[in-house]
């Protein structure tokens, strides 16, 4: 087990390494003005334009400035935003448990929904129920993040008013902050109001970045129940009489896990990327609406900073998943 993480921890070096030059060039190749307009805005001179590309090694050779990037980046030094001048590192810190939060509520909402309706797809294959779930399922994929998120504030909030439309907590609400986490920090320190508070902030949001993992857990868990149900130890157990119920939950649902649980931990990834837009619809002072204002001002340390840093999450979060297989399959630890 020990050879296996670090193995797969040697892999990720040149996986990082390959995405930084990429990165490094896909920053650069971005369409309009350069960062040192953006910053200056109607300020921006000749020459203010030329200290800032100065000041930050923007004129040197682009292999000179990949360099002192990953030179940077072997130090722990993610450099210091253009807009702001504070550490990258030290906002992702100070802004991500806003982002893990929502993300995690949303992953939540899709286990929970997802891999009961896959079952129940799979269980009624062909029939009324398998077809809502589908057409269901194909609904949540194709519907935009954002369009989604519009529609639900609209409607729930808006309209008809049973949530709050914006920000983590009420304004002016008295909660102490422990770890950054909202929701965390109300049960930590007994303020159930506030909990109560970030919980009700968070649904319209954590649905909306959910949707479509919960489509594509609804899917895969289908397809794997479905194969599962075939197999003879499945008959086996149903002709002895066993209830559905323990026939579900010791044959069916551990032996369908390993392809769900893969995709569960791909959709890690998804839901950085979505939060971007989910967090600006809704107003969260996350991860993502920190890269949507880097990349609306090209601020380049934020852009790369923060996809390596994603990335990096991204390979940690995919081997505890492979570490997970022989939690759920013993068979798996003998192959690794």
């Amino acid at each position: 087990m020990i050879r296996f993480v670090l193995r797969r921890l040697a892999l990720m070096v040149p996986v990082l390494l390959g995405l930084s030059i990429l990165l490094f060039i896909w920053v650069r190749s971005l369409p309009g003005e350069g960062p040192a307009r953006s910053l200056l805005g109607t300020r921006a001179t000749p020459e203010r334009i030329e200290a800032i590309n100065e000041q930050y090694g923007f004129n040197d050779p682009l292999l000179e400035q990949y360099l002192r990037y990953v030179g940077s980046l072997l130090r722990g030094d993610f450099l210091s935003s253009i807009r702001d001048g504070k550490p990258v590192l030290d906002t992702f810190f100070d802004k991500l448990p806003v982002t893990v939060e929502l993300s995690l509520a949303a992953l939540l909402f899709a286990i929970v929904v997802g891999i009961p309706l896959g079952y129940v797809a799979a269980r009624y294959q062909g029939r009324a129920p398998d077809t809502a779930v589908v057409s269901g399922s194909l609904l949540g994929v194709a519907t935009p993040v954002f369009f989604l998120a519009l529609l639900l504030k609209l409607v729930f909030a808006n309209w008809l008013g049973w949530l709050p439309a914006t920000f983590r907590q009420t304004p002016g609400i008295d909660a102490t902050q422990v770890t950054g986490f909202a929701v965390l920090d109300g049960l930590l320190t007994r303020e159930y109001d506030a909990a109560w508070d970030a919980v009700l902030h968070l649904l319209l949001p954590a649905i909306a970045l959910g949707t479509i993992p919960l489509a594509i857990i609804v899917r895969i868990t289908r397809a794997s129940v479905a194969e599962v149900l075939q197999e003879d130890y499945v008959r086996t157990a149903e002709s002895k009489g066993l209830r559905r119920r323990t026939v579900a939950r010791r044959h069916v649902l551990r032996n369908a896990m390993l392809p769900v649980s893969t995709t569960i931990g791909l959709q890690v990834g998804l839901l950085f990327s979505g939060a971007v837009l989910t967090e600006t619809v809704f107003s969260f002072q996350g991860i993502g609406s920190y890269l949507f204002q880097a990349i609306s001002q090209r601020d380049y340390p934020v852009l790369q900073g923060y996809i390596i840093f994603i990335a990096i999450m991204y390979s940690l979060i995919n081997l505890v998943v492979d570490l997970l297989y022989g939690v759920i399959d013993p068979r798996v630890r003998v192959s690794t």
